[in-house]
């Protein structure tokens, strides 16, 4: 061992120093204002910052259409089209539908009684066998 740290007071002096030193790594690793709070606000503000982005977004397109509606009859027309069904006077309206062509159509004899509808339901569900 050296000489310096044969004597007690060299041994308080460094000890102390190591207290200081864990102390202050301490308040900049995890104390206000230190390295990992400062890293939780930077992703707090990035959060915020994409929040704030959209909404400006939404605020832009709102302010686009009060504009239009303020300012012009084709955007009340269009409004009156497609969420009120405006037609027009000598226009006429055609409505396309949307059902897949691949469906398997039911038909219910209604003539037929309640007990031979549901045997021939289970009929046709079942899968026919081969001879």
């Amino acid at each position: 061992m050296p000489e310096v740290l044969k004597s007690t007071s060299s041994k308080i002096i460094l000890v102390i120093a190591f207290i200081i030193f864990a102390v202050l790594q301490y308040r900049y690793w995890f104390g206000e204002g230190g390295y990992f709070p400062h890293q939780a606000l930077l992703q707090q503000i990035q959060q915020q910052t994409e929040v704030n982005n959209e909404l400006k977004e939404r605020n832009r397109i709102l302010a686009a259409e009060v504009y239009d509606l303020k300012n012009g009859a084709e955007a009340i027309e269009e409004h009156a089209r497609l969420d009120l069904g405006l037609i027009k006077p000598h226009e006429t309206f055609v409505q396309m539908s949307t059902i897949s062509t691949h469906y398997k159509p039911i038909y219910i004899d209604p003539n037929a009684d309640v007990d031979n509808r549901t045997n021939e339901d289970n009929d046709a569900d079942s899968i026919p066998q081969q001879p």
